[in-house]
């Protein structure tokens, strides 16, 4: 055989990548509780799926011309399936120079920009990110002899185009800073793991020497930072394992890219007896909250949905589920948080929600109650306003069918961020529901101010106009005039919704040519 000598070759320097990083450091590794990366790919990936591209590259150590070491680039990557779906997918090896990029390479293997993020562009496939990189080494500069300016390079642009085409998913898994850093939030979604991960623009020493403070990883950017603070990552895992099936899960609600739909699965029934029950949820007295999360529960398949930011934005519930097997985005207004009022965190959440959503052709169902936008002295300082009617604006923007169902309230500027009326604009409303330009309770202190004064009995004064006043408020008034579509028996929710789901599906094939796409702002 001519070419053995060579292919044998090729077989040893393979063996010698797949190895890592040295033994300490690999052991090092796992004392974290953190996986190698090519254990990561190995936990993510269908078994046997993952294609790597690029084995050979990284940094060879010869004796007279023979090859007798040989340490692999820092960063891992190919082609894979998850569920039978073709995915790119690369990381970090952090065993191997902390995943820094310090070898001389003609072209980038992935991290920012690179093969891996070209490999998801011309095929169209999701690409996703196992990001474990300490970013920038400082030695770097030594080896290159010179220092660079920031601005030059093309590794974000490559990064955006990846989010225009195709869903693009991270995973932060280790300490990351930088670049890694900044890689990880220019995603659609993201996960991080419960204290064996941090990110930060830069870690606790750059930190100490910078600005004098003595910060720990976790304290700097751990999870709690991180998911439940910032709300710059999306979702949080008990570990590796955990992160991995919320990938998968996330994954299996969006098309491989934005020229095609959502993937269906197989249709569920909503759970035996749920839907009966929702005639009792809201209270009559609307002090009292209930659970949105009930109501979710009751009217998708199996009751099983997938929460975006669970932690952070809580006045806004945002959940992927399916109806008939079938994927859509729920807006959930949350009144056991403010009384459901429209905070910044909650209207950010919402914005980005919307946009990923519209992004990927996923049908939008806004479950309402909501009083307005939050108010009071921080509510201004926080910019509520300006968060709050960019909600409105983007969800003007959206062009995907939308469906609204008006659970109790719906008030105000913060009511116009529940629907669409650009396109069909279908409103619904539970018999518990009530709406107007602000609710009445607080409204007639305002209006009715002086003559409120001037009574002998302010406060039966106040009863009074707001008993006239409710009276008004009759959900069946409005549905005379037309100004809501529909009242409907709250136990007849799921079967609008699978209406809703059988049309928008038919609808939406019609308008992938002709949609505009501008992505998904980070």
């Amino acid at each position: 055989m001519v070419w053995e000598p060579e292919v044998e070759e090729l077989h040893r320097r393979t063996e010698l990548s797949n190895r890592g990083g040295t033994p300490d450091r690999i052991d090092r590794q796992h004392r974290l509780g953190r996986l190698t990366v090519r254990e990561r790919i190995d936990g993510l990936l269908d078994p046997g799926s993952f294609h790597e591209v690029g084995a050979l590259a990284g940094l060879g150590e010869y004796d007279e011309g023979e090859l007798v070491d040989f340490t692999p680039a820092s960063y891992v990557m190919g082609l894979g399936k998850i569920d039978g779906r073709t995915v790119a997918i690369g990381g970090e090896d952090f065993t191997i120079q902390g995943g820094s990029a310090v070898f001389p390479m003609q072209r980038s293997k992935g991290g920012l920009g690179g093969f891996c993020e070209d490999l998801a562009v011309e095929y169209k496939v999701p690409l996703i990110l196992l990001i474990d990189g300490a970013g920038a080494n400082v030695s770097a500069t030594k080896k290159m002899g010179t220092t660079y300016l920031p601005n030059g390079g093309t590794n974000f642009v490559t990064s955006i185009e990846a989010m225009r085409n195709v869903p693009v998913l991270a995973g932060v898994l280790g300490a990351i800073a930088g670049g890694p850093a900044g890689r990880a939030l220019m995603v659609h979604w993201s996960v991080m793991t419960r204290g064996r991960s941090a990110m930060f623009a830069a870690g606790p020493p750059v930190v100490k020497r910078g600005i004098g403070h003595d910060v720990t990883n976790e304290s700097l950017g751990g999870s709690q930072v991180h998911v439940h603070t910032s709300g710059c990552i999306d979702n949080e895992a008990e570990d590796e394992l955990d992160a991995f099936d919320q990938i998968r899960t996330m994954l299996s609600y969006l098309p491989d890219n934005v020229n095609e739909l959502p993937p269906a699965a197989p249709a569920l029934d909503a759970p035996e007896g749920a839907g009966e029950k929702l005639i009792d949820l809201v209270p009559r007295n609307t002090r009292r909250p209930y659970s949105m999360y009930k109501l979710i529960r009751s009217v998708v398949d199996g009751g099983d949905y997938f929460e975006v930011k669970p932690h952070w934005g809580n006045s806004v519930i945002t959940v992927l589920a399916r109806v008939d097997g079938l994927p859509i985005g729920i807006v959930a207004n949350n009144p056991l948080k403010n009384g459901g009022a429209l905070d910044r965190d909650g209207s950010d959440k919402q914005t980005h929600f919307l946009e990923l959503c519209n992004y990927f052709h996923i049908p939008i169902v806004y479950l309402v109650d909501v009083p307005g936008f939050m108010i009071g002295e921080q509510a201004e300082r926080e910019g509520t306003l300006r968060s709050g009617m960019r909600a409105v604006w983007v969800g003007l923007q959206a062009t995907v069918p939308q469906l609204t169902i008006v659970i109790r309230k719906c008030y105000g500027m913060a009511g116009m961020a529940t629907g669409n009326p650009k396109r069909l604009n279908y409103r619904l409303g539970w018999p518990s529901g009530e709406w107007g330009s602000i609710p009445i309770e607080g409204g007639v202190d305002a209006a009715y101010r002086r003559e409120i004064a001037n009574a002998p009995d302010p406060e039966a004064k106040r009863e009074e106009i707001e008993a006239d006043l409710r009276q008004l408020r009759n959900v069946f008034l409005t549905a005379e005039t037309f100004g809501i579509e529909e009242i409907i028996d709250p136990r007849k929710t799921r079967s609008y919704l699978q209406q809703f789901v059988e049309r928008a599906y038919k609808v939406l094939p019609h308008e992938l040519e002709s949609k505009p796409l501008y992505g998904v702002r980070p």
